[in-house]
């Protein structure tokens, strides 16, 4: 057991280090990460660990590209597309409540929204980051009138495919912890994607009126989005 945790604890603490080093995250946010890595990987094994681990890769990739025509046009991630412990706590304490609770109730439908809030802040990033690049002709979610790139509750056809491509992407890492593949993959996959289509509709609502911000907003989105996800594989259950 101590060994197994020296060992977690040292890929964390390298995977932080590495975070830091390619500006990804700040000091705060690197240390926030590294502790919420670990009690993943401690209670909920390997795979939510990977597919958090996939996200923080795509998320980065996704933010640096091009980069500089979104900076110029004012769309691109504040701080160079550095992140901080907020962001960590947005993205990730959902799913590691939703890995805590299938420790103690050992559901399968708890996997689903363990990983159906994991998709939706991937899905969220994918389509926000490259949306605003290849995103033609953005809509408010709330009343489909046009918007600008960029703007809160925005969203594209183009978007669109960027958040189910994210969602299903994750999808693939709950497949090996249940026996139900099929609907372990479309329940995480329409959670997450509706997860996606949540925070746009915090965006353009509650966002936008100050009562939510960004990391909240991530928050109750991939809450959400796990809870879709969870119940999904439920009710598909029969």
């Amino acid at each position: 057991m101590l060994e197994r945790l020296l060992i977690d604890g040292a890929v964390v603490t390298v995977l932080g280090l590495g975070s830091y080093k390619m500006r990804a995250l700040d000091g705060k946010g690197a240390t926030a990460a590294a502790i919420l890595g670990l009690i993943v990987i401690e209670f909920g094994g390997v795979y939510p660990f990977l597919a958090l681990f996939t996200f923080v890769a795509l998320g980065v990739v996704a933010t640096k590209y091009r980069y500089r025509e979104k900076a110029k046009l004012g769309l691109a991630q504040s701080n160079g597309g550095i992140r901080s412990w907020g962001n960590v706590l947005g993205n990730g304490l959902a799913p590691l409540l939703f890995v805590l609770l299938e420790v103690l109730l050992k559901q399968d439908a708890l996997w689903a929204g363990t990983f159906a809030s994991i998709a939706t802040v991937n899905g969220d990033t994918l389509a926000s980051e490259l949306g605003k690049v290849f995103g033609k002709r953005p809509r408010l979610i709330t009343n489909f009138k046009p918007a600008k790139p960029g703007t809160n509750g925005a969203v594209s056809l183009e978007g669109e495919i960027f958040a189910f491509l994210g969602a299903i992407t994750i999808a693939l890492f709950a497949l090996p912890l249940t026996a139900d593949k099929l609907r372990m993959l479309l329940a995480v996959t329409l959670g997450g994607f509706i997860g996606v289509n949540i925070d746009s509709l915090i965006g353009a609502t509650l966002e936008n009126r100050g009562i939510t911000d960004n990391n909240s907003t991530n928050f109750l989105a991939s809450l959400l989005g796990g809870i879709t996800g969870a119940l999904a594989f439920f009710i598909m259950g029969g």
